[in-house]
């Protein structure tokens, strides 16, 4: 489904926050150290986060850009490489210290693809499995989720890597 799509269907059915300004987004991109993709400036230009299903949802809060963090910080409380990658941006709060990250170091098809970081597994070796290859991709799976995390379902399978 179009990106434009998805949005229109967050404005409608859900609870977004109002959109970022474009300096909010410099500001972001200059402390981040890296460039929103077009799926997620397209999103922060319409909406500064949103909560998707409820209001009170911690299954899928987008973040807005002023809480966006590294997930080592997210989700250890520590900003140092023995802690986790810090290309790995929290992007989307799934409750209980669970994040969906954006791997800012791996663009596929001009996209960052996201990871489920769940925080009992973080620094485990394999643990941070992919699960969109885009936001995009994200924000459709996790739309006709019923509010559930679709990547935890048994019948779901994890993706591997997008064709070049």
């Amino acid at each position: 489904m179009p990106l434009n799509e998805l949005l229109e269907e967050i404005s409608r059915r859900h609870f977004p926050n109002p959109p970022a300004s474009p300096q909010q987004i410099e500001d972001f991109e200059r402390r981040a150290g890296w460039r929103l993709d077009p799926d997620l400036r397209a999103f922060y230009s319409r909406f500064d986060g949103a909560r998707l299903f409820k209001r009170d949802d911690e299954i899928y809060r987008i973040l807005p850009l002023s809480e966006i963090v590294r997930a080592r910080v997210a989700i250890l409380g520590k900003d140092s490489d023995e802690y986790g990658p810090a290309s790995w941006y929290a992007i989307c709060d799934t409750g209980d210290s669970d994040y969906v990250a954006v791997d800012a170091s791996t663009m596929e098809n001009g996209r960052y693809p996201l990871l489920d970081c769940f925080h009992e597994t973080f620094m485990e070796a394999g643990s941070n499995k992919r699960i969109a290859h885009s936001f995009s991709d994200f924000l459709e799976r996790a739309l006709r989720s019923g509010g559930r995390p679709y990547w935890l379902k048994n019948d779901w399978a994890l993706l591997p890597a997008p064709p070049s």
